[in-house]
């Protein structure tokens, strides 16, 4: 039994030290591209900090335990809205950019859940998510070639240091996910918990720690650009890329919970877009409210 605690121990510290070396490979990066911040933080650090959703979630479809390829992805964006940006506004209240990614982020989720509806996403819905993505990144990547900045002589590593510290972190990061989520499974069936609340609580908190960790390191390092992108990135990734490939594999079947839970989700990213709206900021008490939100629905799963 010790051992499956141990290894849990040893992943969270990959996870953790990975996504510390992926955000400065990447920032350094995006300096040597002269490309702002946010926009690296929204494509290569949302899609590596995803990496282990990807993973657990198209492994699931493989292995047909399809509860948990979707509750792993709205767990996830659900921790990654309420947490990961409240813990981000209450440790520096940062300045935002509601115009494009927040109002995306409602409607994606909006479709995921019309899609939820019919109770299964077929492979048709797949590949228009998968579509969606492909002109999602070629938009902002036409946008950040309009907007180069023009780098700061801060720490900017080496390209090729750059690059191995991108992908070393993620190699960190990605095997630590797999190894938080195979013990966190272990120990939960020790406590007898069923497969869509491990999905939508652990799995989903054990993949998203990646964001977590990088969106907090990014704001300690005074890049909440980052921050923000990371998270939203993250979850328009989570839904487009993800679902998109997993239904796209093997047609997914959706669980009543799981459209109320995709609800709770639109709702949670139109909140965010309100607190993001107001002043153009994130200040603190909006952080806690947002993590007091996550709390509750916690709750309201364990009573479920």
């Amino acid at each position: 039994l010790n051992m499956e605690y141990l290894l849990l121990l040893i992943g969270f510290v990959l996870l953790i030290k990975g996504a510390d070396f992926f955000v400065d490979g990447s920032s350094s990066l995006a300096r040597i591209m002269k490309v702002p911040s946010v926009i690296i933080g929204l494509t290569i650090v949302a899609m590596g900090t995803s990496a282990p959703e990807a993973s657990v979630s198209v492994n699931a479809a493989l292995a047909g335990s399809n509860d948990i390829a979707i509750s792993n992805v709205i767990g996830s964006n659900l921790f990654n809205g309420l947490v990961v940006v409240g813990v981000c506004a209450f440790m520096a209240g940062f300045k935002t950019n509601p115009e494009r990614d927040m109002p995306l982020n409602i409607i994606v989720t909006a479709i995921l859940c019309i899609m939820l509806l019919d109770r299964h996403i077929n492979h048709i819905e797949g590949i228009i998510l998968l579509i969606s993505m492909a002109v999602y990144i070629a938009v902002m990547v036409i946008s950040a070639l309009k907007n180069r900045e023009t780098a700061d002589e801060c720490k900017i590593l080496s390209l090729p240091k750059s690059l191995i510290f991108i992908i070393g972190g993620l190699i960190a990061v990605i095997f630590g996910g797999t190894l938080v989520v195979d013990n966190a499974c272990l120990i939960a069936k020790d406590f007898g918990v069923s497969e869509n609340f491990i999905g939508l609580t652990i799995i989903a908190i054990g993949t998203s720690l990646p964001e977590l960790v990088t969106s907090i390191t990014a704001t300690r390092k005074g890049d909440s650009g980052l921050a923000l992108g990371n998270a939203i990135g993250s979850n328009l990734f989570n839904i487009l890329f993800i679902l998109g490939m997993s239904a796209t594999i093997c047609p997914l079947n959706v669980l009543s919970e799981s459209i109320i839970d995709c609800i709770i989700l639109l709702v949670s990213a139109v909140i965010l877009y309100v607190f993001a709206r107001t002043k153009k900021t994130m200040n603190r008490w909006e952080g806690i409210v947002c993590v007091f939100l996550y709390v509750g629905y916690t709750a309201y799963l364990l009573i479920r």
